[in-house]
């Protein structure tokens, strides 16, 4: 147990307990890499999921007619449960404050609030389902490190080309509102394009290829106007993803180094003998996790 501080992210931010049965108690909550850390995870996902299929099964009428009370005490059991864990969270936490306020802490404390609330305000009751939020927790559970790094990768990519992407979007704002203004005077209220804004929303829905048929060009010319735009939707689908496709390429190639010069097959992949963990750069001697020596390093 004594590296938990060193491969835990929570155990750094939240301050893991030297010892006693606070430090048991937040390996068991915070860590799934033993048994007991799992079984724990993995219970609490099956009663997020349990909780979430109650209230949407108590929206429906014919439902609730037969199993309305049934659903009651299920409901007060799960946020029982919910209210114990979050409790237990607190107290096992060094930083109980620094806890309350991250973002799965404050999702911990949604999951129970709105059923108190709504003793005194009922309509808050549906706001219960804001809990299957906290099913991002089976990233940690299921240790999909690989998942989690792609998606920082992915992060990476989306600001690297946020600059682009933002003037090709404006690009894309300034042809939708110039042909929706087209339109407008082309076709005029007599066909359902009654201002410039219902023009434009018009515009938007086509470019996009949704086109949902409320409204639609009665003249030819208005007829091949939306012929250009839905050729156009289809280019405009493929450049941002064109320039994030890029971005991770690039990002990618950064990562791996120490390839044969002239060749275009990736260096080997490097595995880390303690934890796992792949795709590390070529000239990486200790591992991106857990700070182990890399074969070959």
């Amino acid at each position: 147990m004594a590296g938990v501080e060193a491969q835990s992210p929570e155990a750094t931010l939240l301050g893991c307990p030297a010892t006693g049965w606070r430090r048991r108690l937040f390996i068991i909550i915070f860590e799934s890499d033993t048994p007991a850390g799992r079984a724990f995870d993995l219970a609490l996902l099956a009663v997020i999921v349990a909780s979430v299929a109650v209230v949407m099964l108590d929206s429906m009428t014919e439902v609730t007619a037969r199993f309305g009370n049934f659903f009651t005490v299920l409901e007060w059991l799960f946020t029982a449960t919910f209210t114990s864990e979050y409790i237990a969270r607190l107290i096992c936490v060094e930083r109980p404050a620094r806890y309350a306020r991250s973002f799965f802490g404050i999702v911990d404390l949604l999951a129970v609030l709105p059923a108190y609330l709504s003793f005194f305000f009922p309509g808050l009751h549906a706001l219960i389902d804001v809990r299957v939020l906290r099913l991002l927790r089976i990233f940690r559970i299921l240790k999909l490190t690989a998942y989690i790094r792609e998606y920082r990768v992915l992060a990476r990519a989306l600001v690297a080309s946020g600059r682009k992407i933002l003037i090709f979007l404006s690009t894309v704002v300034l042809i939708t509102i110039l042909l929706g203004t087209v339109m407008y005077v082309v076709e005029g209220p007599e066909h359902g394009f009654t201002s410039i804004p219902i023009s434009i929303y018009w515009a938007i829905t086509t470019i996009t290829t949704v086109g949902f048929g409320d409204i639609t060009p009665k003249t030819d010319l208005g007829r091949a106007i939306a012929s250009f735009m839905m050729l156009l939707g289809w280019g405009i689908l493929a450049v941002p993803t064109g320039i994030v496709t890029a971005e991770l390429a690039g990002e990618r190639l950064a990562r791996w180094q120490g390839q044969t010069p002239g060749s275009t097959a990736l260096a080997p992949e490097r595995r880390c003998a303690r934890c796992g963990t792949g795709d590390h750069r070529g000239t990486a001697a200790f591992c991106q996790d857990c700070g182990a020596a890399l074969p070959g390093a």
